[in-house]
C-alpha cells in the first residue's frame, strides 16, 4: 500500500492510501478520489517529505495468511505507536509471570488441566491452529498471544 498526501482545488490536505501508483491514477482520473472536506474530486498529489523506516521504528508483526505460516505482514510502528506496543509488552509479561512453559505439549497439558487429570495452574506454549481451534470447541480457555517487535531478535 503506498499513503499520499493529497490536496484539492480548494487546498485541502488529507491523506489517501492505494495499491499502487498506478491505482491512484486510475482512481483519480475517474473521479473517484474525493476531498473529505469539500467533496471536491480535483485531487492532485501534495508534496510529501519521505517516510524512511529505520530500525526504531520498524516491526515485524506475524499474521495469519493465508497461503501458509511463512508469510508475514510488515508494519512501520509511528513514534506514536511506542507507548501503545510498551502496554502491550507488559500485559504479555504479567500473563506469562508464573507461567509454566510446556513447549509443544501445549495442547495436551490445557486439556489434562481441564480435565482434571494435572494440578491446576497457568502454563504457556505452542499449539497449531488446528489444536487451537480444538481447545476452543471443547469448552478449553486459551488466549493466543501475539510475537511482539524484538521478541525474535
Amino acid at each position: 500500500m503506498i499513503r499520499y498526501s493529497l490536496v484539492c482545488s480548494n487546498g485541502h490536505e488529507f491523506e489517501g492510501w492505494f495499491r499502487s501508483s498506478d491505482d491512484f491514477d486510475t482512481q483519480s482520473s475517474a473521479g473517484l478520489c474525493a476531498c473529505p472536506e469539500c467533496a471536491s474530486t480535483s485531487v492532485a498529489k501534495a508534496l510529501m517529505r519521505p517516510n524512511v523506516a529505520t530500525s526504531e521504528t520498524r516491526a515485524a508483526v506475524p499474521v495469519a495468511v493465508e497461503g501458509g505460516a511463512q508469510e508475514k505482514q510488515l508494519v512501520a510502528v509511528p513514534p506514536e505507536a511506542r507507548e501503545f506496543l510498551e502496554k502491550l509488552k507488559e500485559i504479555k509479561a504479567a500473563l506469562l509471570d508464573g507461567s509454566e512453559n510446556v513447549g509443544k505439549r501445549f495442547a495436551e497439558e490445557a486439556r489434562r488441566i481441564h480435565f482434571g487429570e494435572a494440578p491446576i495452574r497457568a502454563v504457556h506454549g505452542e499449539a497449531t491452529e488446528e489444536d487451537a481451534r480444538a481447545l476452543v470447541e471443547e469448552g478449553i480457555d486459551i488466549l493466543p498471544l501475539p510475537v511482539l517487535p524484538g521478541e525474535r531478535n
